[in-house]
């Protein structure tokens, strides 16, 4: 297969997160790996977030529970799960999240790229530009939740 282009890439990312529409797990792996990696920097601030559905079994369960997005506002300051309450306030639910994160450049699939490391689970979020507002996500980590499946994700400068 020939090497697609970013260009490419977001175009086909906005599509689908407009769509909602489900995608085959190697669609979204193809346009990932057209994007360019993120540093520390580049993904502090506060961010709604959004799926990318591919049949997983976490598809929908974000917004089950409230998921609004991520607070990653210092290396060592990250709030994984920023839920909405009935009362429409933003909060942290460490108890969902199972207590908070941090940030690390981690290699993944080749790349060195802005990743979230749950303090509480074995997973990670790993992190890719879109554009200055816009990060697709993968979430694996050595739970079988996402081990073998990835989760796929977006998040949208707040």
């Amino acid at each position: 297969m020939s090497q697609l282009t970013e260009q490419w890439a977001v175009a086909e990312f906005e599509r689908l997160a407009a769509s909602q529409e489900i995608s085959a797990p190697a669609d979204l792996d193809a346009i990932w790996a057209a994007l360019p990696p993120v540093s520390v920097d580049d993904v502090i601030g506060d961010w709604a977030g959004g799926e990318l559905p591919s049949g997983h079994k976490l598809d929908g369960q974000l917004a089950a529970v409230g998921w609004h997005g991520k607070w990653l506002r210092g290396r060592y300051d990250v709030a994984p799960m920023v839920c909405r309450n009935a009362d429409g306030e933003l909060y942290s639910d460490l108890e969902i999240g199972k207590g908070a994160a941090s940030l690390w450049m981690v290699e993944f699939r080749g790349e060195t790229t802005a990743s979230m490391v749950y303090d509480g689970q074995p997973v990670i979020d790993h992190f890719k530009r879109v554009d200055e507002n816009t990060l697709m996500g993968i979430m694996n980590g050595s739970t079988s939740l996402v081990r073998d499946d990835h989760f796929y994700f977006f998040l949208r400068r707040d």
